[in-house]
């Protein structure tokens, strides 16, 4: 088996062929760091890269599985981590200039319990300044590429990186995180998977009164993406809002997955978004496979949603704020080079009066989640375009795309978030899947919601609709 071969090896098939002596974990490591190697200076993914660790761990790992000792599920196999989630003894930045030697004295959750179970770090992998861009662009290390259109088109963000490297081949699993479209959408400007879990359903021990921020896969198939919420899903005392281990697997949910009998809702634009034309044709051909070779019900419905672009303003513009006084070694994070739409909305989050803080936290945030319990009630799941457009080329200081179907975008910077803002703060599951290509050879993403912790619905859904199409096999033009 060529090295070639094991870079594009599903996560799953190859932590069997690891555990059973197929393949060693260090042909492993060494076979994605080739890859990683061919496709870095076209996408610019990684902040760090891992190499004599990660090579160290494989030697480790190998001598286990030779030993016959008990291992884990990842054993051996590869993995991006995004470079806002803490690493001990790894350089982690969370995409900042003054941070950049910053090294944490612990593992965040969900990567210690990657790393129980024998995932090996490659490398960090690229996010603008502490996540706080739809794009994925830094002072730091500049701009990062979908592989579908490099060097010219952005990944998306803010686990640009995440999602650029696993579309590429570097490593099978890539770890996020999303507070708002963080996984989704850069997931649907590479064309692979990406996971919003329920929140609580992965711990966030640095965030543990937050009810909308997850950390979660990217992935080129669902049933990795199953995979590892399997492995790090779990209750932890360092968060009160997590939720106890589920009893059912969310891998073996993925397995033998259909549609049919389901009956679900299918919104072109949640109400408020418009929605590039030919994005719109491929969702729409998607829904239909769903309906035709899937064998569900599908049904039109109509949505009316706060205005998701005003809601994320007022509700994280604050957070931004906040964020600007962040001590580094020098100052403040406010005191360097930052991106100008980070400032603008700090500065609207700053002007917020704790009134309309309070009305956007509870009765607007109410107002959304009954928009979508007014569906979910009727259906087992909603399907949606995960973005109103493919990926665009970089865009620079307006942070986003400035047009659709020729029609201005009032605000670039959240627009082409707006699908994916919604489900993210009523709660809900979501995951994006490849539905198609544009006659760009750009991917579209469909965005599947669950109810309130149907995770392993919303995983078991996206994982039928892959079985029935073969877009997740395409490989982008730099791999």
């Amino acid at each position: 088996m060529s090295n070639n071969d094991i870079a594009w090896m599903p996560g799953h098939e190859l932590a069997k062929a690891i555990r059973n002596k197929v393949i060693s974990p260090t042909e492993a490591v060494v076979a994605i760091l080739e890859q990683l190697e061919r496709v870095e200076p076209h996408i610019n993914a990684f902040v760090s890269v891992t190499a004599e660790q990660a090579l160290e761990s494989a030697r480790a790992a190998e001598q286990r599985i030779m030993q016959g000792d008990s291992v884990g599920r990842l054993h051996g196999v590869p993995i991006t981590v995004k470079d806002l989630v803490d690493t001990a003894g790894v350089t982690t930045t969370y995409g900042c200039v003054p941070f950049k030697d910053h090294v944490p004295s612990h593992d965040s959750v969900g990567w210690a319990r990657l790393k129980a179970a024998g995932a090996i770090l490659i490398g960090k992998t690229t996010t603008p300044e502490f996540g706080m861009l739809g794009i994925t662009d830094s002072a730091l290390t500049g701009k990062t590429s979908t592989p579908w259109a490099a060097p010219t088109h952005t990944s998306g963000g803010s686990s640009g990186g995440a999602a650029a490297s696993v579309a590429s081949g570097v490593a099978p699993f890539a770890w996020g995180s999303d507070g708002g479209g963080s996984i989704r959408v850069p997931a649907a400007c590479c064309g692979v998977v990406g996971l919003k879990s329920t929140p609580g359903r992965i711990p966030m021990e640095d965030a543990p009164w937050d009810t909308t921020l997850v950390v979660g896969p990217l992935t080129r198939n669902v049933r990795d993406a199953a995979l590892l919420l399997d492995v790090t899903a779990g209750p932890d005392a360092r968060a009160p809002l997590s939720l106890p281990k589920p009893t059912e697997g969310f891998e073996q949910a993925t397995i033998g997955a259909t549609l049919g009998g389901l009956r679900i809702a299918f919104s072109p634009d949640l109400g408020s978004a418009e929605v590039d034309n030919e994005v719109a044709a491929i969702v729409r051909d998607a829904v239909h496979c769903m309906e035709s070779m899937g064998r569900a019900r599908v049904d039109p419905v109509e949505m009316t949603l706060p205005n998701p672009v005003d809601y994320f303003k007022d509700i994280y513009g604050p957070g931004f704020a906040m964020a600007l006084q962040i001590p580094t070694p020098t100052g403040v994070l406010g005191d360097h080079d930052l991106h100008p739409v980070i400032r603008q909305i700090a500065d609207r989050g700053a002007a917020l009066n704790v009134l309309e803080y309070a009305r956007a936290e509870t009765t607007v945030r109410a107002q959304i989640l009954d928009g979508f319990l007014a569906v979910l009630g009727s259906h087992d799941l909603l399907v949606t375009p995960t973005m109103p457009v493919t990926a665009f080329p970089h865009p620079g200081p307006e942070a986003g795309n400035t047009h659709v179907n020729g029609k201005p975008v009032s605000d670039p910077m959240v627009d082409f978030h707006r699908m994916t803002e919604s489900p993210t703060h009523a709660g809900l599951p979501a995951i994006t899947v490849n539905c198609g290509f544009t006659a760009a050879g750009l991917p579209v993403g469909l965005q599947i919601i669950g109810p309130q912790h149907a995770d392993a619905a919303v995983l078991a859904a996206a994982a039928a609709f892959e079985s029935i199409t073969d877009w997740n096999g395409r490989r982008p033009p730099i791999a």
